[in-house]
C-alpha cells in the first residue's frame, strides 16, 4: 500500500514524534503545583475519658451481669457481632449484609469513583482519533480562479490525528489525585455502610428482645392482677371486701393493661425496622425468635489506642479522603492559571475519488503547536482558586470536628459500659426486692392479714422493677455493640467482607496538617 506520507517527510516526523515522546516524559516528571497532602495529627491524648479506665466494669448477681474486662491496646475483631455468641444474631446480620440495598448503593459508588479516577488517567497520554468524510462542494468563480467558477466535485479523506497537553505544572496529575481520593472517600463510605448496618441490626435486634421480654413480664402481671380481681369480686359478694377495693384492683388492672399496647406497637416498629436492615418487607420478614437469655456478655472488650482511632474509624478515613481531595483540587486550580502547550499532528489522505485514497500524491500531514497564558477571564480562574483554599481549609475543619465526634462517641460508651454494670447491679437489688416483698404481702393477703391497696402496691413496683432489670440488660448489651462501632469495628471493616476488588492507591500521606505548594 502506498504510504500515507511522501516519501521526503519520513525523518522529520519521526523526529516530531521522539520530541513529542521527550516532552511528554518531561511533563509527567515535572513539578506538581498545589499542596502535597499531609493528614492533620491525631489529638496527642492517652485515653478517652477524663479519667482513666477501671480495669473491669462492676459485677451483678444476675443474668449478664458478669463483669467486662477492657483490654487497652487491643483492636475490634472485624466480625465484632459474633463476640455475642449467637446463631440468630449472626445470621441477621449475614442476612442484612447479603441483601440490604445500602450495601448495593455504596458498592456501586465505589466502582462509579474508581472508574472515574480510572478514566481521570487518561489525561497523561497523548489522544488519538482515526477520521473518514466525504464532502460534496462547489467553489466561486473568485476561489477556483476559473470563468463561470468551478463545477460541482466530492472531497474524499481519511486521517489520524493526534493531540497531547503537556501536563508541565500538574493539573491532570493532581486532577487523578483527586479522583483517587474520591474513591477512598466511597470505599470508606461503603465501610461505614457495613459498620452502620452491622451495628443496627444488631441493636434494633437486642431492642426487640427486650420489647418482647418485656411485653411478657406485663402480660404475667396482669395475669396476676386479673386473679386478684377475681378473688375481690367473690369477697365482695359475701360481704367480706368493699366495693372501693374491688374497684382499686379494676383501676390497677386497667392501667397495667394500658400499657401494653405502646409497647406491642414498639415491638411491631422495631420488627418492620429489622425487615428494612434485612432487605426484605415487614410482611416477608421471617425471625427466629431472640430472648436476651441467648445472648452472651462479651466479658472482654478490646480499646484501641486513641492514636489509631483516625485509623479505624470509616467516617475520620472518609474526611481524610475529602481532605485529600480538597487540597488537589487547589493543585488543579493553581494550574488553570499557567501557560499550557498543547502539541497535535495529523496524518492522512485526500482524493477526488473513494478508490484513490492512499494513493501516490494524495498524502497530507500536519504539525502544531500551542502555547496558551491566561491573561484576562474576570477574575474567574483566581477566585476559583481562592474557593479551593477555602474548600481545603472546610474540609481540614470537618476532619478536626469528625475526629472530636469521634473520641466523644468512644468516650460515651466506655462510660455507658461502666455505668450500665452499676445499673444492672442496682437494679437486680431492687427487682430481687421487689419479688420477695410481693411475695410476703400475698401470703399476707391470702391470711387477711393486709388489704388489697398494699397488694396492688407491691404487684405495680414489682412490675416496674422487673421492666428495670429487662432494659437494663438490653443496654448493657446494646452498649456493648455501641462501642465496637464507636471504636470503628475491626480495621477496615467493609474491606475484609466486600466483594469489589481493592481501591487504587492515592499518593501516600504523612501525619501533618496540609503543607504549601512544592515543585
Amino acid at each position: 500500500m502506498p504510504s500515507l506520507l511522501s516519501d521526503s517527510k519520513p525523518a522529520l516526523l519521526a523526529r516530531s514524534a521522539l520530541v513529542l515522546a521527550l516532552l511528554a516524559g518531561l511533563s509527567v516528571a515535572g513539578c506538581a503545583v498545589g499542596p502535597d497532602y499531609r493528614r492533620p495529627n491525631a489529638p496527642p491524648v492517652d485515653r478517652y475519658t477524663a479519667q482513666p479506665l477501671p480495669a473491669a466494669t462492676a459485677a451483678a448477681k444476675a443474668a449478664d451481669g458478669d463483669a467486662q474486662r477492657f483490654l487497652q491496646g487491643r483492636d475490634v475483631p472485624a466480625l465484632w457481632w459474633t463476640t455475642f455468641n449467637n446463631a440468630e444474631l449472626t445470621r441477621r446480620v449475614n442476612t442484612a449484609l447479603t441483601h440490604s440495598p445500602s450495601i448495593a448503593s455504596a458498592q456501586a459508588a465505589l466502582r462509579q469513583a474508581r472508574e472515574n479516577a480510572d478514566a481521570a488517567r487518561g489525561g497523561l497520554f497523548p489522544s488519538a482519533d482515526l477520521g473518514a468524510g466525504v464532502t460534496r462542494q462547489k467553489q466561486s468563480a473568485a476561489q477556483s480562479r476559473v470563468a463561470g467558477g468551478g463545477g460541482p466535485y466530492t472531497v474524499y479523506n481519511a486521517s489520524v490525528s493526534v493531540g497531547y497537553t503537556l501536563d508541565l505544572f500538574g493539573g491532570v496529575r493532581r486532577g487523578i489525585e483527586a479522583q483517587l481520593a474520591q474513591a477512598d472517600f466511597q470505599q470508606a463510605q461503603l465501610d461505614t455502610t457495613y459498620l452502620a448496618l452491622t451495628a443496627n441490626v444488631v441493636t434494633t435486634s437486642l431492642q426487640e428482645a427486650s420489647l418482647r421480654e418485656q411485653v411478657r413480664a406485663t402480660e404475667q402481671i396482669v395475669d396476676m392482677q386479673r386473679e386478684s380481681l377475681g378473688i375481690a369480686q367473690k369477697q365482695l359478694k359475701i360481704g367480706a371486701k368493699s366495693l372501693a377495693d374491688t374497684l382499686a384492683v379494676r383501676s390497677q388492672l386497667a392501667a397495667t393493661e394500658a400499657t401494653l399496647p405502646p409497647l406491642r406497637a414498639q415491638l411491631a416498629a422495631t420488627r418492620n425496622q429489622l425487615a428494612s436492615y434485612l432487605g426484605t418487607t415487614p410482611a416477608q420478614l421471617q425471625l427466629e425468635p431472640l430472648t436476651l437469655d441467648a445472648v452472651t456478655l462479651p466479658p472482654d472488650i478490646p480499646v484501641s489506642l486513641p492514636s489509631g482511632l483516625v485509623e479505624q474509624r470509616p467516617d475520620i478515613r472518609a474526611a481524610s479522603a475529602q481532605l485529600h481531595a480538597a487540597s488537589a483540587q487547589v493543585g488543579v486550580a493553581t494550574a488553570a492559571m499557567l501557560p499550557q502547550v498543547t502539541l497535535s499532528g495529523s496524518a492522512g489522505s485526500e482524493a477526488l475519488r473513494a478508490g484513490d485514497l492512499f494513493s501516490a500524491g494524495t498524502g497530507a500531514w500536519s504539525l502544531g503547536l500551542g502555547l496558551t497564558q491566561p491573561l484576562f477571564h474576570g477574575g474567574e480562574l483566581l477566585h476559583k482558586k481562592r474557593a479551593a483554599r477555602a474548600g481545603m481549609d472546610k474540609a481540614v475543619a470537618d476532619w478536626q470536628q469528625t475526629v472530636l465526634n469521634a473520641f466523644q462517641n468512644v468516650a460515651d460508651a466506655l462510660q455507658a459500659l461502666d455505668y450500665d454494670a452499676q445499673g444492672l447491679a442496682a437494679q437486680a437489688i431492687a427487682e430481687s426486692t421487689a419479688a420477695q416483698q410481693l411475695d410476703l404481702v400475698r401470703r399476707q393477703f391470702q391470711l387477711g392479714a393486709t388489704g388489697y391497696l398494699n397488694l396492688l402496691d407491691a404487684q405495680r413496683s414489682y412490675q416496674q422493677a422487673r421492666i428495670g432489670l429487662i432494659k437494663a440488660r438490653s443496654a448493657r448489651l446494646a452498649d456493648t455493640a455501641a462501642l465496637y462501632a464507636a471504636l470503628g469495628g475491626g480495621w477496615r471493616s467493609g474491606a475484609d467482607m466486600a466483594a469489589p476488588a481493592p481501591a487504587t492507591s492515592a499518593p501516600s500521606a504523612s501525619t501533618s496538617a496540609p503543607s504549601n505548594a512544592s515543585n
